[in-house]
């Protein structure tokens, strides 16, 4: 089993008195984008439960999950929330939190998972492509310093697990015996559910609080989601994200670089609709 890293950033490395609040405050896009991320993040426990479920009997697995990916991952949503309190502090986030878990955990099934574990684990490789390349995008959209540093410091975290499950994939690949053709099956069905409705479910919960008056107004939400996602696909950066999506499928080069402009424009499909 391999050595794990045990440094890792805290939240008290946030410095939040940078941030210029006035410049901040008032841009709704970016609050509904730190809070819906940090809704999403403080929710990764029920993946975590599915997963170690998923995988009994492979204690590596299991403890690097319940030792480090579910940690980091919650830690990512609690500076979020801290971020939303210090930015928006008249924003009640607890309730709107436990409104919007109550309808999130229906998303969040064991039955939903990749037929065998090595699929799964190519999936979880996609997910956290998309989580960086979300990350590193909301890192882009702003000047806001205190965001940067805390979105870069995100996506940093969301490559090294990447880097993990790739590895898991990669033992249950032989194991399994998986062929390009299902794992590449696996990658484009995950790539599509990636900008899937865990978005929707946050800014309606986050609404419900923030603008009671327009929680019902489908036409706002829409206008609301619609506006998030042409921030992050104005600031994506498709190098890094090809090469993470596609090495799961460890193509010869030639084909790589011919398949590099069709999942290119896959992948802005994704994240702008």
């Amino acid at each position: 089993m391999p050595a794990y890293d045990t440094t890792h950033w805290v939240i008290d490395d946030l410095d939040f008195s940078r941030i210029s609040l006035d410049a901040v405050r008032p841009d709704e896009t970016h609050f509904y984008l730190a809070c819906s991320a940090s809704f999403i993040e403080s929710g990764s426990d029920l993946y975590t439960s599915n997963l170690i479920d998923f995988f009994e009997g492979d204690d590596e697995v299991i403890t690097w999950l319940r030792e480090h990916w579910e940690p980091e991952e919650l830690q990512h949503g609690k500076a979020l929330r801290a971020y939303v309190a210090h930015v928006w502090p008249e924003f009640d986030w607890e309730p709107a939190y436990r409104s919007f878990l109550e309808e999130y955990t229906t998303y969040c099934k064991v039955e939903l998972l990749a037929p065998s574990r090595g699929l799964e684990m190519s999936a979880r490789c996609v997910v956290e492509t998309g989580t960086a390349t979300y990350y590193r995008a909301l890192a882009r959209s702003t000047s806001e310093p205190v965001f940067i540093d805390l979105a870069t410091r995100i996506a940093n975290d969301e490559i090294s697990h990447y880097k993990h499950f790739y590895r898991f994939f990669r033992r249950y690949r032989e194991e399994e015996g998986l062929g390009r053709l299902r794992v590449l099956g696996t990658l484009a069905r995950r790539t599509w559910e990636l900008k899937s409705e865990d978005a929707d479910c946050a800014i309606r919960h986050i609404a419900k609080t923030r603008a009671p008056e327009r929680a019902e107004d489908a036409r706002y939400l829409r206008e609301m989601g619609s506006r998030m996602s042409r921030t992050v696909s104005r600031n994506l950066s498709p190098g890094a994200t090809l090469k993470m999506l596609m090495r799961p499928l460890e193509l010869p080069e030639p084909l790589r670089v011919a398949l590099q402009f069709p999942i290119e424009q896959f992948m802005t499909r994704v994240f702008l609709r």
